[in-house]
């Protein structure tokens, strides 16, 4: 079988054809349609169309091939008297499809560049492999690693004490790492850079004193209220959900100073100057909306409809003068049927000229946002008054959304009189002015584009708040048990190199599973090694691993799997 590509003046086709003998001759048929080039770069998550029809039909005839071959029975002899050997028995076979990522990401050549410009003996490439396969299966501290990475099929190639050498060479060619992993993910999945979203979160240490000042293990405002040093890491992700860079800072930097630095590395290393940077209010200061309006660069923020000035807020609040996305009807939102536009989303779109920006203020109403809003503050309130029950008094400082807020102290009595006691109740006034936000949601933009455009590119925000909780909960990035700054930075590039390889993962398995279901089908990939050194699968088999199979063109849940078998897919994975 080989490929036919078939031009129009609009698209190219591609079709297996396929030779076949029709009495004494011999004439090609079409086997199969593929698609067009568009159709199978946008179903497949594929940058060359052609190159991906190229190896399907290398598939089709590997196939085809071993069809043709005859299967020959393994014989194995067991005895019910003899104990077992005490070695090593069951591999995993789980981190495969994760080398095939990795060495077609090209990590085992960059490795070997660093190498060849590097005075030490050890493997980098074993290390980093191993660090990153483990950070996804089975995560931990970095002797969990070395110790886990002795279940895989291939054994590692390095000591305990190379880990931690090879830790300070990876954070000393962190940026190399990082702007020829882009490069290379060019050519493996699609990259979409025309849409970046940026945002910070931090990590807490299991340390009690902050680190002297410079260092990177500092106090500060944690994201999940520990009173643990920190350090804080800024993430960019490009417009499909894939990982692009990221910095490490110390935990009591300012977030919003954390974006043009790193935003200047993607220019300057990657090669990229056209692009939107989609955040967060939180990072969005004047400064960085005036850095992203020059040259072809954009910005989309979210806009907090409390902080903004007294007419805009009257104007973002007043039920009238709202669109929806397909009409050009004016609607009042007090008079709308709920029922009807339960799933609608109203706007209303006016340019302002603040703080020497000219921008576009977008505002959205949503009738299940606003049942969304109110069903959460009915359960803060719920627990407000548990508390004033308890007898429990407001704090001095606390957080937006802080149930506390709703709880008014007071010293002085309904008829102005001096209490004995502080008098502790539900601050209606607060809950009334948190409820005229319900439902409204707002963004601004220097772009000039459609109200709904700026909706969907804003909307895919989510994605790199996922990444993090990967990164947390899946991965265990915290807390983190190094001490040396280099060290720490090298963690968060691993953490960050495996966060990237689960991410294409995920769209070569059609986004289909999430991170849990994925994580634990290969986690439980085990593979059983019998006295001839044949392996045998010690594992459901499943819809995920069929796919997974089916992706990567190689199979470990046949019966068995021969040592010569074996040996093939181990080479296949490292192409």
């Amino acid at each position: 079988m080989r490929l036919l590509v078939s031009k129009s003046a609009n698209a190219s086709s591609f079709y297996v054809q396929k030779d076949i003998k029709k009495g004494n001759s011999r004439t090609t048929v079409i086997v199969e349609k593929l698609g067009t080039e568009t159709e199978i770069m946008e179903k497949y998550g594929v940058a060359d169309a052609k190159a991906w029809a190229l190896d399907y039909i290398a598939n089709l005839n590997r196939i085809e091939k071993e069809k043709k071959t005859e299967i020959m029975p393994v014989n194995m002899k067991l005895f019910p008297q003899q104990t077992i050997s005490n070695r090593q028995r069951i591999f995993n076979g789980g981190y495969l499809p994760l080398q095939s990522i990795y060495h077609s990401l090209g990590l085992n050549k960059i490795c070997k560049k660093i190498s060849s410009n590097g005075k030490f003996e050890y493997n980098l490439n074993s290390i980093l492999s191993r660090l990153i396969y483990t950070r996804i299966l089975f995560p931990g501290s970095k002797l969990n690693a070395f110790e886990e990475s002795k279940k895989f099929i291939e054994d590692p190639e390095f000591d305990l004490h190379q880990v931690y050498r090879a830790l300070d060479v990876l954070n000393k060619e962190s940026d190399y790492i990082q702007s020829q992993l882009y490069k290379n993910s060019t050519k493996v999945t699609q990259r979409n850079a025309s849409v970046l979203y940026y945002d910070c979160t931090n990590y807490f240490f299991e340390i009690e004193e902050a680190d002297d000042e410079g260092q990177l293990r500092q106090y500060g405002r944690s994201k999940e209220n520990r009173p643990n040093p920190l350090v804080q890491m800024g993430l960019f992700m490009d417009g499909n959900g894939i990982p692009l860079t990221f910095d490490i800072t110390s935990g009591n930097t300012n977030e919003q100073t954390t974006l043009r630095p790193l935003e200047k590395k993607i220019i300057e290393d990657f090669n990229l100057s056209k692009f939107i940077v989609c955040t967060d209010a939180g990072l969005s200061s004047n400064a960085n909306k005036k850095y992203n309006s020059i040259k072809d660069r954009a910005y989309i923020t979210t806009q907090s409809l409390k902080k903004i000035k007294k007419h805009l807020k009257e104007w973002s609040l007043d039920p009238n003068g709202w669109k929806k996305y397909d009409s050009t009807t004016s609607y009042n939102i007090n008079e709308i049927d709920e029922e009807e536009n339960r799933d609608t989303i109203f706007y209303k779109e006016r340019w302002i000229n603040e703080n020497g920006l000219e921008e576009k203020l977008i505002v959205t109403y949503s009738i299940k946002y606003r049942d969304y809003h109110r069903n959460i503050r009915s359960n803060q309130i719920h627990r407000a008054n548990e508390l004033i029950n308890k007898g429990s008094l407001a704090a001095k400082k606390i957080r937006d959304n802080d149930i506390r807020r709703f709880i008014r102290e007071t010293k002085v009595t309904s008829d102005g009189e001096i209490a004995d006691r502080s008098i502790v109740s539900l601050d209606e006034n607060k809950i009334m002015e948190e409820s005229l936000y319900d439902g409204f949601y707002a963004v601004v933009t220097n772009l000039e584009a459609k109200a709904h455009e700026i909706a969907q590119i804003n909307k895919n925000r989510w994605q790199i708040e996922e990444c993090f909780r990967i990164m947390k909960s899946e991965f265990k990035a915290r807390p983190i048990y190094l001490s040396n700054d280099e060290r720490i930075k090298a963690h968060f590039l691993i953490c960050f190199l495996a966060l990237t390889i689960y991410r294409i993962l995920e769209v070569k398995l059609g986004n289909k599973y999430t991170v849990s279901e994925i994580t634990k089908t290969l986690r439980e990939m085990n593979m059983l090694k019998t006295k001839q050194n044949d392996y045998i699968p010690a594992f459901n088999r499943t819809q995920i691993s069929d796919d997974i199979f089916e992706v990567f063109e190689y199979r470990l849940d046949y019966e068995i799997i021969t040592e010569k078998n074996m040996k093939k897919i181990l080479k296949a994975t490292t192409k």
